[in-house]
């Protein structure tokens, strides 16, 4: 039956190096469960926030909802599209639309609202096959730039919400008497030291060591029961919890935000597939990935299902290349990573006792994976760095992403013009920037 359904040993793999593959997609991602309810409502004790509509928000809510979500559009990426690749909440969405919302400047439902229309596009864009348009409307620099500028947002938030760094008045070490940011610092020496070992799931284990270290520290506070069955009443606030009056009040914004959403969405699962495809020998001649629109359609399906379900943006993630070098060649493996999801949804306790020292590491780290395209740009060519350079500076030193994006862009784009490059440019992207000049303006 396994044979008729994903083809292993067609593949050349077996149903161990199968299952292998899937323990070490999941060590390396599950940390995404500890993070996510952070995302959303914050750093620190408050078990969840209450948005600008009045509707609570809770941590053991999101957690349990990310691991739903993620067990089953994992699993539907195994069963539909034969593919070791895992999908969850992505990295940046999260911390981005979290923090406006955990601030008051828009309403959970909008969030979601956001997230429905970005899926529902990528769900268009996947059928109808235009993939090469969209592939084709950002040059390289800007693919580039994008995920950087989120990298070092992520790290930012890291870092503040660590201690490590303060902010408040000008940028400074953090206190490292205390205890909360001298376990952040080890925590920080830990994964390090993992990573450059090259253990497979390093950011979790190091989140476990640096927990349990922080319990004789007096940081990390056990919680009263292991298991937890999901409150039904927390996680119905969740459901289609969708604010399409806000979403209308600014159109020149919800387009901005759309199209930050989408891109963020579509090039990281463009990048996971031909990650994917180059460690397997999958990729054609012209470096395409074969039956690319079912990984892609998955991934649609799954923001879509997410914005449903109190979920960020669903993405496919990047860690799937550790199960895919542990032998993982087939959708098996991605069956055994979204049972693991599941599972964890009656352990949301243990999730939900990890320290913020502990968690904001894992974000330096995140944001820190992030970067190493940064390396491809030529920086002998002014006019390709110039719009990248604004789109990182900006989210860097104004923890502002969406400007940031937005600036980056409309920089590109006018370099090359009053450059004598206005042909470069993509039609498209001159329409685009029209909504991203009001976005300012507004």
């Amino acid at each position: 039956m396994l044979e008729k359904l994903f083809k292993i040993k067609e593949r050349g793999s077996n149903p161990k190096r199968e299952v292998l593959a899937g323990f070490t997609t999941f060590m390396t991602m599950a940390y995404v469960l500890a993070v996510q309810p952070a995302a959303i409502c914050g750093f620190g004790p408050d078990a969840g926030i209450t948005d600008v509509n009045g509707v609570f928000i809770s941590k053991s809510a999101l957690l349990v909802m990310c691991a739903l979500i993620s067990g089953v559009v994992t699993l539907l990426m195994g069963l539909y599209a034969n593919l070791p690749l895992a999908l969850s909440c992505g990295m940046g969405s999260n911390f981005i639309l979290g923090g406006l919302v955990s601030s008051g400047t828009f309403s959970f439902g909008w969030a979601m609202a956001l997230l429905l229309c970005s899926g529902t596009l990528f769900i268009i864009i996947s059928v109808t096959g235009v993939r090469k348009l969209v592939v084709d409307l950002l040059p390289t620099n800007l693919k580039i730039a994008i995920p950087t500028a989120v990298g070092f947002f992520i790290a930012y938030l890291g870092f503040s919400n660590t201690g490590l760094a303060s902010f408040e008045s000008g940028l400074a070490l953090g206190d490292f008497t205390q205890p909360t940011v001298l376990l952040a610092l080890i925590t920080l020496v830990i994964m390090a030291i993992l990573t450059a070992f090259k253990v497979p799931g390093a950011i979790l284990i190091g989140i476990i060591v640096a927990t349990i270290i922080g319990i004789p520290m007096g940081v990390t506070v056990l919680p009263a029961s292991i298991i937890s069955v999901p409150q039904m009443s927390e996680v119905g606030n969740l459901i289609f919890s969708y604010d399409f009056k806000s979403l209308m009040a600014d159109i020149p914004g919800t387009l901005v935000w759309i199209f930050i959403l989408f891109t963020s969405d579509f090039f990281a699962t463009f990048g996971a597939l031909t990650a994917v495809g180059a460690q397997t020998g999958w990729l054609d001649e012209e470096g395409n990935f074969p039956d690319i629109q079912k990984p892609f359609l998955v991934d649609a399906i799954g923001t879509v299902l997410g914005s449903m379900t109190g979920n960020t943006t669903i993405t496919t993630f990047i860690e799937s290349t550790t199960g895919v070098e542990a032998g993982g060649r087939t959708g098996f493996s991605a069956i055994v990573t979204g049972a693991l999801f599941l599972v964890c949804l009656f352990l949301s306790p243990l999730f939900l006792m990890l320290p913020t020292a502990v968690t904001g590491v894992a974000l330096i780290f995140v944001g820190f994976s992030m970067l190493s395209g940064f390396t491809k740009l030529d920086f002998s060519n002014f006019k390709d760095c110039f719009g990248p350079f604004v789109m990182v500076f900006f989210a860097t030193f104004t923890a502002d992403i969406a400007a940031a994006i937005c600036l980056g862009v409309i920089a590109d784009v006018l370099i090359k013009v009053f450059t004598g490059k206005a042909k470069e440019v993509h039609p498209f992207l001159y329409v685009l920037c029209i909504p991203m000049i009001f976005y300012f303006i507004v």
